[in-house]
C-alpha cells in the first residue's frame, strides 16, 4: 500500500494506493487540517508499505506531515525535483528549485501522454509548464491564479469589491468585469505558453480553478483529477523495491 501526500498553497491531498487502484482519496483546506490535533492521515485503510510527500505548503506544514507519517515505522520519500526521473530530464537552471509539485505533475503528464504536453497547474498560483515530445521539461510560467488575482485587487485598492462574479462577453458590473478580466488573463496566459509548442500538443490540467479555466481555452484541454498525486504514486512504483 502506498500513502502519496500533496500539500499545496491551500489544500492538502491525499491517497491510498494498492499497486492496482486508489482505494481512499481525501482533500481537505490546508488551514483546517492544521488545526486538527488528531492524526487525520492514520485513518487510512492500512499500514502504508511506502510513503511519498510533495510539500509546497512550507516547514510549518511539513513538521505536521512528519509527525502524522511518523505513525508508521516506514522512511518516507520528501519529494525534490532533480535533473532525470521517470522519463522527464529537468531543463530549470538549478533543477532543484521546480517545485515538487511541478515535478510530480510532470511526470504524470509524460505517463499521460507521450508527446508535447502543457501542462497546467490551476490552484492558488498557476503554473503553465512546457514537457516537450523527448521528456524534456523546457520551462514554464508562474502566474496568480484567479482568487489570489482578485484578491490582490481588492486589497490594493479604494474600491474594488472582493465577490462571487460571472465570465461575461460584455461584462457590465464590477464583480462580472474583475471575474472576465482575471480568467481571461488566465487563459491569455496559457494561449501564449501553448505557442512555443507545436500545434499539435495536448493540454493537461488539474487544480481547484482547472474546470473553470477549460472552456476559456481556445484549444481542446483534458481535465487529470489529482495529476500531482499521480505523479508520486508514479515515482514511488519507480523505486527498488
Amino acid at each position: 500500500m502506498i500513502l502519496a501526500i500533496d500539500a499545496g498553497n491551500t489544500r492538502v491531498k491525499w491517497g491510498w494506493h494498492d499497486g492496482t487502484r486508489w482505494c481512499a482519496l481525501y482533500d481537505t483546506p490546508l488551514a483546517t487540517l492544521a488545526a486538527r490535533t488528531d492524526n487525520p492521515i492514520a485513518d487510512g485503510p492500512r499500514r502504508p508499505a511506502r510513503i511519498v510527500v510533495s510539500n509546497v505548503a512550507g516547514p510549518e506544514a511539513g513538521e505536521r506531515l512528519l509527525e502524522w507519517t511518523s505513525a508508521w515505522a516506514v522512511e518516507t520519500l520528501w519529494l525534490r525535483a532533480e535533473r532525470q526521473r521517470c522519463g522527464v530530464t529537468n531543463l530549470y537552471d538549478r533543477p532543484e528549485q521546480l517545485g515538487a509539485d511541478r515535478w510530480a505533475a510532470l511526470i504524470a503528464a509524460r505517463a499521460l501522454h507521450a508527446g508535447d504536453c502543457l501542462v497546467i497547474g490551476a490552484g492558488t498560483a498557476t503554473t503553465v509548464d512546457l514537457l516537450g515530445a523527448g521528456g524534456n521539461f523546457l520551462g514554464g510560467a508562474i502566474l496568480p491564479g484567479i482568487a489570489l488575482m482578485k484578491a490582490s485587487l481588492h486589497r490594493n485598492t479604494g474600491g474594488l469589491p472582493l465577490g462571487e462574479g460571472h465570465a461575461r462577453e460584455h461584462p457590465r458590473n464590477t464583480l462580472d468585469a474583475i471575474h472576465t478580466g482575471c480568467l481571461d488573463a488566465q487563459a491569455g496566459a496559457i494561449e501564449r505558453m501553448r505557442r512555443r509548442l507545436p500545434p499539435d500538443a495536448a493540454c493537461l490540467v488539474s487544480g481547484g480553478a482547472g474546470r473553470e479555466i477549460i472552456p476559456a481555452l481556445p484549444f481542446p484541454a483534458r481535465y487529470v483529477e489529482n495529476l500531482v498525486l499521480e505523479g508520486l504514486l508514479r515515482i514511488t512504483a519507480a523505486l527498488p523495491a
